[in-house]
């Protein structure tokens, strides 16, 4: 009896109850083995039950042989992004266990893996809802079964920002970046919010781990992407998209399975071109198998490439993450530490410099025989107004046509002096329709310029509702990055979609003016934190989108943002952002770095 007493006692979380997102396998597996062998209750959950039952099965071996008294608790099929489900998740645990002491946001799937002019809305969608909304309401439903004390731990991503000034760009996946820089700001904003209830929450990002997702999946598709783009002998882009459907998840099964894979995928290739037979699909297997060999040597290269930017040349083991993540639960570091973002990574990442502070030009540009198009989803009368305003000096400038196109079919009447329209911005074919239109009608689309407006940085988001979060995304997320992928897209060569090569004729500029600072004579912690939610996720979502149009695609399109307002809380310059806005539109920073522009902070 005394032995199992002392063998409890050390214990560091027994009697702690542990939530993990998406803990069926991988990172969130290792971390649960991790608290597990620490004493606390486990609770696992995800969207597949078999992963889950065989955790469970591990876990429970762990318990026996720390003889404590720990309970492990399966929810399977409870996606993160489940409001009705993670809510009964939380009511059962608070039943069950009394409280929940420590959640784990790790839940996330590697989204889409390719260019963002090639990505659908639902993909971008559920990436989105994953890493983000996924995090937010799990940690929201969560403090309802938490007491003071209790500590949220996000995972988020060394590729996006862990500051605003340092943006780390990763090619093919503008939600994943976008989402996971919302996220690290979103860590930020809850410790401020929840300080007073004594609930802390640190955010760490992980640089490259060792796991079956980057290595079957993120580097694969990557090298699958830049093959679909750059090209391959004997195969279209779309040809190269039907290999990387049909074989590229073959890679690592036994050469006779790929081989029929391959095979496979040659004879739906030759149907599709009305070249039916024997011959040519023996023929083109081998083009195929080719390819799908190519991929490989891709994939291996940025692998490779990837260890040599960390110091070791190591990637971190899973049990490596699930170590550090145990150790920010600690009381003493957890305090030490509240509200920051923890690099967990040793990768020497060189970005260029994109940030900057003012628009240099003429105060009225020269955009004689330019088409713009003015876009908003806000209707504050401060945004209704700069859209008025910039819309006048466009005209004013000489431009060939100014069109605005508002979200809200009852602010209509406020562009009444202008060739308007008011079209649904959550809708692809709707925003898609209206681009192609004005492109037929007017001619080539210069520029673009999206308003986002502001949100209410006076409303806690642990106060938020589900639906009052989702409007958010919605509008600073969703609504921006379907409004650039539309914009690209109807600026570029018409087919450039299916043939990637197009987009190297394709010119004009992309211009969205997010949220702005906070205004006041004090601006609290509190107010900045939340104020920096959404302009986190566009500030990595511009980094990315510009490395994929100049690295990959070879565009000359180049996406700009613009934030108003300064750190010291004045009123945002009303003449200084309408000529930057101006300026960025008729092409002015096109050869620049910068891409991402604090306007109100130029002296």
């Amino acid at each position: 009896m005394e032995k199992q007493s002392s063998l409890k006692s050390g214990l560091k979380f027994s009697g702690k109850t542990v939530v993990i997102t998406g803990s069926g396998t991988g990172i969130g597996q290792a971390i649960a083995k991790k608290f597990a062998e620490s004493g606390a209750n486990i609770v696992i959950m995800g969207r597949r039950k078999e992963p889950l039952e065989q955790t469970a099965g591990i876990l429970n071996g762990i318990v026996a042989s720390t003889r404590s008294s720990a309970k492990v608790a399966v929810f399977p099929g409870v996606d993160v992004a489940d409001e009705a489900g993670i809510n009964t998740m939380f009511s059962t645990l608070k039943h069950q266990f009394g409280r929940v002491d420590i959640i784990v946001n790790n839940a996330g799937v590697s989204g889409p893996v390719k260019t963002f002019t090639n990505a659908n809305v639902k993909e971008f969608r559920d990436a989105v809802a994953i890493h983000l909304t996924g995090t937010f309401w799990t940690s929201v439903s969560g403090l309802n079964a938490m007491e003071r004390g209790g500590k949220i731990i996000t995972i988020s991503t060394f590729f996006t920002e862990e500051n605003r000034y340092e943006q780390r760009p990763y090619r093919f996946r503008t939600p994943y970046t976008a989402a996971q820089g919302a996220k690290n700001r979103l860590a930020e904003a809850l410790a401020w919010e929840l300080a007073e209830r004594d609930i802390r929450s640190i955010a760490t990002n992980p640089g490259p781990v060792h796991s079956d997702r980057i290595y079957k999946t993120v580097y694969p598709k990557a090298a699958a992407e830049f093959l679909r783009v750059g090209g391959y002998p004997g195969l279209s882009s779309i040809e190269v998209e039907k290999v990387t459907a049909g074989a590229l998840p073959l890679l690592g099964e036994p050469e006779e399975i790929i081989t029929k894979g391959c095979r496979q995928v040659a004879v739906e290739i030759v149907n599709a071109r009305g070249q039916e037979s024997e011959e040519n699909a023996m023929k083109l297997s081998e083009t195929v198998a080719g390819a799908l060999a190519k991929m490989q040597e891709i994939a291996e290269k940025i692998q490779n490439n990837t260890s040599k930017m960390i110091v070791d040349g190591e990637f971190l083991t899973q049990e490596d993450v699930a170590e550090m993540v145990m150790n920010l639960c600690d009381e003493k570091i957890s305090k030490l530490i509240n509200g920051r973002v923890i690099p967990n990574d040793r990768v020497f990442y060189p970005v260029k410099p994109i940030v900057g502070t003012s628009v240099d030009g003429p105060a009225q540009p020269d955009m004689k025989d330019k088409v713009i198009v003015l876009t908003t989803s806000s209707s504050t009368a401060k945004d209704i107004e700069r859209v008025k305003q910039v819309a006048r000096f466009s005209q004013g400038a000489g431009a060939k046509q100014v069109i605005v196109l508002t979200n809200s079919q009852s602010d209509i009447g406020e562009y009444r002096d202008f060739h308007s329209h008011a079209v649904d911005m959550l809708d692809e074919e709707s925003v898609r329709h209206i681009f192609n239109t004005a492109k037929t009608k007017f001619g080539k689309i210069d520029s673009i310029i999206h308003f986002t407006g502001d949100y209410d940085y006076n409303s806690a988001f642990s106060s938020l509702s589900r639906n009052q979060w989702d409007i958010l995304v919605d509008n600073f997320i969703y609504i921006p990055g379907l409004i650039t992928r539309e914009a690209v897209n109807a600026m570029s060569p018409r087919g450039a979609v299916e043939e990637p090569a197009k987009y190297k004729d394709s010119k004009g500029t992309v211009v969205i003016v997010g949220p702005d600072a906070p205004v006041g004579r004090k601006i609290s912690g509190i107010l900045r934190a939340r104020a920096e939610v959404f302009r986190g996720a566009l500030r990595p979502y511009t980094a990315t989108v510009n490395q994929e149009l100049g690295d990959v695609l070879g565009s000359s399109i180049k996406l700009h943002l613009v934030l108003a307002g300064s750190n010291e809380g004045v009123e945002p310059d009303a003449e200084r952002l309408q000529n930057s806005i101006l300026n960025l539109a008729a092409g002015i920073a096109l050869k620049r770095n910068e891409a991402i522009f604090y306007v109100d902070e130029a002296k």
